[in-house]
């Protein structure tokens, strides 16, 4: 199966989105950065018609210099499904892309079917600090993302899947510009967000891997605590990228999905 390529125009937003697959709709929300691409769809795409849209300045998605807090991407992903005429998609988010679906879950569950939330960053507990990418050397951030080191670095310039140099360092530049856009109200989480977590209705997978050393696994039971409907995976011996470390993860969560 190819990618498919769709591009909208919402609220002056030039908005790119990866489609692949046929079945039931599933909205995918990439984290902080787009390094480690949309390929792991693929073990999804016998199941599910996969929809990856870049965040509003990240990836081939054109920029949105008004954005001003995480509120804004959620109003943007709601005009995304509404577009697209999807009813009731899956919605899975890693990472920051996590906590953008659980604020998504918290206000418009209705809208979506189940939800997995992939080492979901938001919540700040300050008995579970993970690192703080901005804080680690570029050379260092393979070894955070991945548990196997070398899973992580095929993304960065040298590695057998990174684009050459000029156009990563220029991607992370555009992608850091739009995070600081959305870290503007609050910064990577939201004050209020443990309370809102009880508005989710929808059934819920909190998904993770056990050597995650940017959102510490141990988070886990705070976001099930909170969320009426959730159970918790967490795979053992896989990082941040969890899905690009053990293809296992991805038919986990497909098999979740699927009921």
């Amino acid at each position: 199966m190819t990618f498919e390529t769709r591009r909208l125009e919402l609220d002056g937003v030039d908005t790119v989105i990866k489609v692949i697959g046929k079945g039931p709709a599933v909205l995918a929300l990439h984290g902080a950065a787009t390094i480690e691409g949309h390929e792991w769809a693929r073990g999804l795409a016998d199941r599910f018609r996969v929809y990856l849209p870049f965040h509003p300045g990240f990836g081939e998605s054109g920029p949105a210099p008004h954005i001003c807090g995480m509120q804004d991407l959620i109003v943007h992903n709601l005009s995304i499904i509404t577009a697209l005429g999807l009813d009731r998609p899956h919605l899975v988010g890693h990472s920051m892309g996590g906590w953008m679906a659980a604020e998504i879950a918290a206000v418009a569950g209705e809208r979506f079917a189940r939800l997995v939330l992939n080492a979901p960053a938001g919540l700040n507990d300050p008995d579970h600090r993970g690192a703080d990418p901005s804080k680690i050397a570029p050379q260092e951030l393979p070894q955070y993302l991945a548990h196997r080191t070398e899973v992580a670095a095929r993304y960065f310039p040298g590695g057998t899947l990174a684009p050459p140099p000029e156009q990563f360092i220029a991607a992370r530049e555009k992608e850091s510009n739009a995070l600081r856009n959305i870290q503007k109200s609050h910064g990577m989480g939201h004050p209020n967000l443990r309370r809102w977590l009880r508005r989710i209705p929808n059934e819920t997978l909190i998904f993770w891997g056990s050597k995650d050393r940017v959102a510490p696994s141990g988070q886990a039971e705070l976001w099930a605590r909170e969320i009426p409907n959730a159970r918790i995976h967490i795979v053992p011996d896989v990082g941040h990228l969890a899905m690009q470390e053990d293809p296992a993860c991805v038919r986990a969560i497909g098999d979740f999905l699927a009921g």
